[in-house]
C-alpha cells in the first residue's frame, strides 16, 4: 500500500490501539533577551516601552505658595529701592541719567517676574529633557565668550553691539543644576558608587571650570563647586568619597589661587591687610568697610549715603550691601539677612515636600545658588573672605542675573505647586475616607 497521497504528501496513520501515548506538547521557550551596546541583556523591544515625556503644561498645576511668593516680592522690591539709591550718583556721573541702572533693572524685574509665573505653571519634569542640550549649549557659549570684546579686562559677557549683554556664567549655574538633578534621579540606586557619585559630576563640571578660569571668573568657579557639592551631598553620594573628592577639589582650588599671579595675589594680600594700599589695590575693600562702619545702628537714612558719590567703586553691583548698611544701618542689614534666611528656609521646605527626587534636587540646586551667592557677597563686603567680585541676588545691577534668578524661582514654584496639589488631593481622599467610615458606623448603629 502506498504511504503517500496523490499530491505526494505522507499519509497520517491512525494511532494503533494499545500503542504508547504521545508526549505532551512542550511550551514555547520565552525569547532570550538581546544584548545592548553595553553588553548587558535587555528585553526584546524594550526601546518601544519607554515612558513618554510629561506634557509641558497641566490643567491644574496646583496653588502657589503664598508665603514664598510674598517673601520673594518683598526681596525684589527692597532690592530695586536699594539699587536706585545706590546707583543714581554713579549713573549720573557716567551717563548723565540718574535712572540708567534702575530703569533697565526694573524692566528686567517685570519681565522676569512674568516669566517666573509662566514657568511656575510648566511641569518641571518636562524641563529634564533639556538637561543635556542646555549643557552643550552652555559649553559652546563659554567658548564663544572668550572671543568677545573684553569688559573691564575680562571675557564674561556675550557682547554684541546693539543687543543686551549676556553673562554666560549665570546660564552655566542653572545648566549644571538641571543636569545633575536629571542624572542623580536616574542613578539614585548607584549614587554611593565612586563612578556615579563622584567621578561623573566631576567630569561634567571640569570643562565649565576650565572655561570660567580662562575668562577669568574665579567667583563663579567657587560658586559652581559649592552648588555641585551641595547637590551631591543631598543626592546620596557616599560620605567617604564625598570627603575625599571635596578635599581634593578644595585643595586644587586653593593651589590654583595661591600659585596665580597678578590681581589674585593682590586680592589675597588685601584680605589680610585691607588698609595696606587704600589708594590702589585695597581701595574697594577699605572703602567698603568705611561705608558699613558709618551706618551705625539705624543708618544715615535712605538716599543719604556719602560713600556712593564715587568713593566706593561698584556701589551699584558687588558692594551694594555696603550702601545698604550705611543708609539703613545694622537693623536694615539684619532685615536683609533675615529675608534671605527665610527664603532659604522656605526653599528647603519645598524641597523636603517635593513630589519626587528630581523636584527635590532642582530646588536644592537653586537654593544653594542663592544661599551661597548671598553669603559670599556679604562675606566679601565685610572682608570675611578675599574680594571675589560676586553680586548680591535680587539687589545688584545685572539684567541677566535677575532674569535667570527669577526664572529659576519659577522652577521652584513649579515644584511647590505640584507638592501643594498632591497634598490637597491627599487631604481630599482622607476626608472622603473619613466620611465613608462615619457613614458606615452611623448605619451600623441605626440597624
Amino acid at each position: 500500500m502506498s504511504t503517500r497521497d496523490m499530491s505526494g504528501r505522507p499519509l497520517r496513520r491512525p494511532p494503533v490501539s494499545g500503542s504508547v501515548r504521545p508526549a505532551p506538547a512542550r511550551p514555547m521557550p520565552a525569547p532570550r533577551p538581546a544584548a545592548g551596546r553595553s553588553g548587558r541583556m535587555r528585553p526584546v523591544g524594550a526601546s518601544h516601552c519607554k515612558m513618554p515625556w510629561p506634557a509641558m503644561f497641566t490643567k491644574d498645576p496646583g496653588p502657589l505658595s503664598g508665603g514664598l511668593l510674598a517673601n520673594l516680592v518683598v526681596l525684589l522690591v527692597f532690592g530695586l529701592i536699594v539699587l536706585f539709591s545706590a546707583s543714581y550718583a554713579i549713573a549720573y556721573y557716567k551717563f548723565g541719567d540718574s535712572y540708567h541702572y534702575i530703569r533697565s533693572q526694573a524692566i528686567y524685574a517685570v519681565v522676569g517676574f512674568a516669566a517666573m509665573l509662566i514657568i511656575s505653571r510648566v511641569n518641571y519634569r518636562w524641563l529634564l529633557r533639556f538637561a543635556w542640550p542646555l549643557y552643550w549649549v552652555t559649553l559652546v557659549l563659554l567658548v564663544a565668550v572668550l572671543f568677545m570684546p573684553p569688559i573691564n579686562d575680562v571675557h564674561r559677557w556675550i557682547n554684541i553691539k546693539g543687543l543686551p549683554t549676556v553673562q554666560v556664567g549665570e546660564i552655566a549655574k542653572f545648566s549644571i543644576v538641571l543636569l545633575l538633578a536629571t542624572l542623580f534621579e536616574q542613578n539614585r540606586s548607584r549614587m554611593r558608587n565612586f563612578r556615579q557619585g563622584i567621578l561623573l559630576p566631576g567630569v561634567l563640571l571640569l570643562p565649565i571650570l576650565v572655561l570660567l578660569r580662562l575668562e577669568p571668573h574665579n567667583s563663579a568657579m567657587i560658586l559652581m563647586c559649592c552648588i555641585t557639592a551641595t547637590m551631591m551631598f543631598v543626592g546620596g553620594t557616599n560620605l567617604m568619597w564625598f570627603g575625599v573628592g571635596g578635599g581634593a577639589a578644595a585643595g586644587g582650588i586653593a593651589l590654583l589661587l595661591i600659585t596665580s599671579k597678578g590681581y589674585v595675589q593682590e586680592r589675597l594680600a588685601g584680605w589680610l591687610d585691607p588698609f595696606s594700599d587704600v589708594l590702589d589695590s585695597t581701595m574697594q575693600t577699605a572703602q567698603g568697610l568705611y561705608t558699613i562702619g558709618s551706618g551705625g545702628w539705624f543708618g544715615v537714612g535712605l538716599g543719604n549715603s556719602t560713600q556712593k558719590h564715587l568713593w566706593l567703586s561698584e556701589a551699584q553691583n558687588d558692594f551694594i550691601f555696603a550702601i545698604l548698611g550705611e543708609e539703613l544701618g545694622f537693623v536694615g542689614a539684619l532685615l536683609c539677612i533675615a529675608l534671605f534666611a527665610l527664603l532659604i528656609a522656605q526653599g528647603i521646605y519645598v524641597a523636603v515636600n517635593a513630589p519626587d527626587r528630581a523636584g527635590c534636587l532642582l530646588v536644592v540646586g537653586v537654593m544653594a545658588q542663592i544661599g551661597f551667592q548671598f553669603f559670599f557677597n556679604v562675606a566679601v563686603v565685610t572682608n570675611t573672605i578675599p574680594n571675589t567680585g560676586i553680586s548680591l541676588p535680587f539687589f545688584s545691577s545685572g539684567g541677566t542675573s535677575l532674569l535667570l534668578l527669577l526664572g529659576e524661582m519659577g522652577v521652584v514654584f513649579s515644584v511647590s505647586r505640584a507638592a501643594n496639589k498632591a497634598r490637597a488631593e491627599r487631604k481630599a481622599r482622607q476626608a472622603e475616607e473619613k466620611a465613608r467610615q462615619e457613614t458606615h458606623v452611623f448605619r451600623a448603629n441605626k440597624t
